[in-house]
């Protein structure tokens, strides 16, 4: 792999999870339809371990070709991206429900 297909890599998984979470979120505001809540929390929970999978393996993959850790990092740091976004759709998430 090149350096440009991690990177790219990062940005997927970033873009797919963060996509995911606000149709969530916002599907919920809109239609008040708890499978919606429900998605978002199960989103949250696979989510999340599918994204410490992937952030795993590219830790491991900078580890071992020294050469892409540059890369590896950039792709670890656009995906860690969410962390702050899913706890602060969580707390809203939890907010609206508690209504």
């Amino acid at each position: 792999m090149n350096d440009q297909s991690f990177i790219t890599t990062g940005k997927v998984v970033f873009w797919l999870f963060f996509i995911l979470g606000n149709i969530s979120l916002i599907g919920y505001i809109i239609s008040k339809n708890d499978e919606f809540a429900v998605g978002g929390f199960m989103l949250l929970i696979f989510g999340s371990i599918i994204n410490l999978v992937i952030v795993a393996a590219i830790l491991v993959y900078a580890w071992i070709d020294v050469r892409r850790r540059s890369a590896c990092m950039k792709a670890v740091m656009i995906i860690l991206i969410n962390i702050p976004v899913a706890i602060l759709y969580f707390f809203i998430g939890i907010s609206i429900i508690t209504l």
